[in-house]
């Protein structure tokens, strides 16, 4: 098989993918309405595939995904490229670009998240479970404008250096990334069950946070750092 046979199938592969995946954001009640969106990157190419703007949940399929360049523009004549791509394309396109390390984003509007994020306040780390996925609390991230790489840059910043695979944009809500866009997903799960355990904590009392001293036999996720710096 030839290189660029091998890229279209994994391109193929991919879409079929990100179009299923997004049936587990409406399945745990992550999004609303056509809110929310997963992108995965393509393997040896400088390439990621995207929900489109705008389309049912329901009527999502491989060939409505969008391919784009990791400048967010969209790659013409390939399927689905008449379609708008999702709002926070440029955003994605960010931090593909900005860490390599990152094969897949998602992001939802899951209610628990959302409500920390209007309040502009971390998710604390108040569980075992937690502290193993994300390394301690749940960081906040910049408000941010919607539509161009704003929401990028901010996602980049918060996470630099940080052991969260996972951020609270303020007012908007949680984007999670991953080495591909499954664990992306699987992260945007578990944020919303510790936002939804934290609150529930907060109504019973003040919970103790854990320390990474409180809970260093299970402390071993990597930081996530940005590989390439960009000029602002």
């Amino acid at each position: 098989m030839t290189m660029r046979a091998e890229l279209e199938v994994g391109i193929a592969r991919l879409r079929a993918e990100i179009a299923g995946l997004h049936s587990e954001l409406t399945r745990y009640e992550l999004v609303v309405w056509t809110g929310g969106n997963i992108s995965g990157r393509v393997v040896g190419a400088d390439l990621f595939v995207i929900k489109p703007s705008g389309v049912s949940y329901e009527d999502l399929a491989p060939e409505n995904m969008i391919l784009c360049d990791l400048e967010g523009t969209v790659v013409p004549g390939t399927p689905g490229a008449a379609r708008a791509p999702s709002v926070d394309t440029a955003a994605h396109a960010y931090v593909y670009r900005s860490m390599p390390e990152v094969g897949g984003v998602a992001h939802t509007h899951s209610p628990y998240a959302v409500a920390w994020a209007t309040l502009g306040e971390p998710i604390p780390c108040v569980t075992t479970t937690m502290e193993a996925e994300f390394g301690g609390e749940i960081p906040v991230g910049p408000l941010a404008r919607i539509g161009d790489d704003s929401i990028g840059r901010g996602i980049v910043g918060t996470l630099a250096g940080h052991r969260s695979p996972a951020v609270l944009m303020q007012s908007h809500g949680p984007f999670t990334i991953g080495p591909d866009a499954r664990t992306a997903v699987k992260t945007a799960v578990l944020v919303e069950d510790a936002a939804r355990v934290a609150h529930l904590a907060r109504q019973l009392g003040e919970p103790r946070e854990l320390t990474p001293s409180a809970t260093s036999p299970i402390t071993t996720k990597k930081s996530y750092t940005t590989s390439r710096k960009e000029t602002q």
